[in-house]
């Protein structure tokens, strides 16, 4: 027999190892812009309270990224809530699930066999006046066992198309998980620094209504001996009512924070909740990562989950294409048959070997629809993907503008806060001297209670915009250099 030359050889392995159908997925380009905010940022925040916040282009940050706040109350809740939450818990099942979906189809990939036994009661009628003779077999069991062997050659790339969507989707849900961890300890961050503000913001204004009522007595007595007019009092009551009406909301945030971080944790509301830090006992990083937009796109959990569903509609493109040409199925089955009655007993070997070729024909346009179907998926996925960068860099923006605002800010209340206080001082030592009124002093404490919670607003603003801006960068990094960022790139 002729042998086939080489070049036949290498044509007939193409067409049994088939060629995959459809795009080939590629990673999207990184954004190409080098900078997160129109306007260039220093490299560190202006001094507030004697503290600025640098910015490096720093490739360490550690994976537990919330311990750079200094707390080990703050520690032991986020940990609390990536060992207890249900949504960590839903997200690792669905991973499980695409994993185990990945395995299911990659088993498909490799030829099918399977044991088959079977045993039937038959019986073989007489046949009628004309026919051809036949032996009268009368009941009979047959018993039959064989090895059945299938295999569906991949000639177009469909399965192995099919098998890297699933891998994909598998990709997608790991960084799922990861995101919802990601995101899980920014909120629990977060809603601790919040909780600890609105504690202290609702001492305050408890002690600022204090200092009102006192004020309000006072002018009260003035007014009943002459000393004041009646629309002064009415100016200090309506005071006093106004900040009794800030209260209640400030108690109903404060309760609603502390449920919504029950439920982080993973239990009921009702269940309570461990001892909180206070904001006086986390300590603000000063020293905080920075990275271009391109390896942003590399670093964060959702940005790399659309780009995973982004290959999984590109292999889908390939699954459908391949769906319109032939399927190749080669079949082989080797078994052994017994027949048993009353009249005999006999039995036999087979065995057979087979190929069944499939091309689509007329599927009323099926085929065709569903591969238009799966472009249009893919172009969704794409502009899904894109605007999730968009959304990545948009965060990353605002946190590092709110930093810069949080300080500018900051300095400001707290000098006021500051001068209020000197203020209150200065008062209470001309009281001392019979040189002003008491009520003048209770102004002075007033005032210097109302700038000091406009400071604490925007201390903890400066806590919970850190937190936001770690949370944004994608979390921990793996990389250990350091280096000062340039300004122009932010």
């Amino acid at each position: 027999m002729r042998s086939l030359s080489p070049g036949y050889g290498v044509a007939l392995a193409a067409l049994l190892a088939g060629c995959a159908v459809g795009p080939d997925f590629r990673s999207p380009a990184p954004p190409a812009t080098g900078r997160y905010t129109e306007a260039s940022l220093p490299d560190a925040t202006g001094e507030a309270e004697g503290v600025s916040q640098r910015f490096f282009q720093q490739q360490a940050l550690p994976q537990q990224w919330w311990t750079l706040f200094g707390s080990s109350r703050l520690d032991a809740l986020v940990a609390q809530a990536l060992a207890a939450s249900p949504t960590l818990d839903e997200a690792q099942a669905r991973l499980d699930q695409a994993a185990a979906a990945y395995a299911a189809q990659a088993g498909t990939l490799w030829p099918q066999v399977d044991a088959n036994l079977a045993a039937t009661r038959e019986k073989i009628n007489t046949p009628a006046p004309g026919d051809p003779p036949l032996r009268n077999f009368g009941p009979f069991t047959l018993y039959h066992a064989s090895i059945d062997v299938s295999y569906t050659l991949d000639l177009f790339g469909g399965e192995r198309r099919a098998l890297e969507s699933l891998a994909a989707r598998t990709d997608y849900q790991r960084y799922q998980l990861e995101a919802a961890r990601l995101a899980l300890a920014g909120n629990v961050t977060v809603s601790v620094i919040r909780e600890a503000a609105l504690a202290d913001r609702i001492a305050l204004t408890e002690a600022l209504l204090a200092a009102q009522r006192q004020q309000l007595d006072i002018t009260s007595q003035q007014e009943r001996q002459g000393g004041v007019s009646r629309q002064d009092l009415l100016g200090q009551r309506t005071l006093v009512m106004q900040t009794e009406a800030l209260l209640p909301p400030l108690r109903q945030q404060h309760a609603a924070l502390r449920h919504q971080l029950a439920v982080y944790l993973g239990h009921a509301p009702g269940d309570g909740l461990p001892p909180l830090p206070r904001l006086d006992e986390l300590r603000l990083p000063t020293q905080l990562p920075w990275r271009v937009p391109a390896e942003l796109a590399r670093r964060r959990p959702d940005i790399r989950a659309a780009e995973a569903l982004l290959a999984g509609a590109t292999a889908e493109v390939g699954v459908a294409t391949a769906n319109l040409y032939p399927r190749l199925t080669l079949s082989g089955s080797l078994g052994t048959d017994q027949l048993e009655s009353s009249r005999l007993l006999e039995s036999f070997n087979a065995w057979k070997l087979g190929a069944g070729l499939v091309q689509p024909l007329f599927h009323g346009g099926a085929l065709r629809a569903q591969k238009r179907g799966a472009e249009a998926a893919l172009r969704a996925a794409e502009a899904t993907y894109r605007q999730t960068v968009l959304t990545g860099l948009q965060q990353v923006a605002d946190a590092l503008h709110a930093l810069h605002m949080d300080a500018s800010l900051l300095h400001a209340r707290a000098n006021a806060a500051d001068d209020a206080v000197a203020y209150r001082d200065i008062a209470t030592r001309r009281l001392a001297l019979g040189g002003i009124s008491r009520l003048s002093v209770l102004d002075a404490e007033r005032q210097t209670l109302q700038t000091a919670l406009d400071a604490q607003a925007a201390r903890a603003d400066r806590y919970a915009d850190t937190a936001a801006l770690l949370q944004a960068l994608g979390g921990g990094w793996i990389d250990t250099d350091i280096a000062p960022a340039a300004s122009a790139a932010r």
